[in-house]
């Protein structure tokens, strides 16, 4: 297969990724075993961590978009969590609207910028090769 491209990740990358990864899951643990101060800690490296890749990768559109929407889908699973550490989650924000379902704002503006980038970048630059 003579015209299958390669996408390689820089070593750099790759390493900062598995430690997202491992806090993430570590936040998620917290959030399942209602660790409350680790899982609010764990908030921190995990954001800050999915901004430092969405911000490395900001030359590849694909990649930008991606990232970028696990910042805001962490930002959103970052505040469900705090709602139920809370207990705010069940309170009525709007109708039958509770507090808990703010965190589709956040999700939603992430699939936003993934329905940009299949819908209406990706076709205008189809023929743009990108690589890292």
């Amino acid at each position: 297969m003579a015209n299958d491209q390669t996408y390689n990740i820089p070593m750099r990358f790759r390493k900062i990724e598995n430690l997202h990864i491992f806090f993430w899951l570590f936040k998620d643990i917290s959030w399942c075993m209602i660790f409350r101060p680790l899982g609010i800690a764990m908030i921190f490296p995990t954001l800050i961590i999915a901004i430092i890749i969405s911000i490395r990768t900001r030359k590849f559109m694909s990649e930008l978009c991606h990232n970028v929407a696990i910042v805001f889908w962490i930002t959103a699973n970052a505040y469900w969590m705090i709602s139920e550490f809370f207990h705010f989650d069940t309170i009525v924000f709007y109708g039958e609207i509770t507090y808990k379902h703010l965190a589709i704002i956040p999700f939603g503006i992430g699939i936003i910028i993934l329905v940009y980038y299949y819908l209406v970048w990706n076709p205008m630059h189809k023929n743009l090769i990108e690589t890292m």
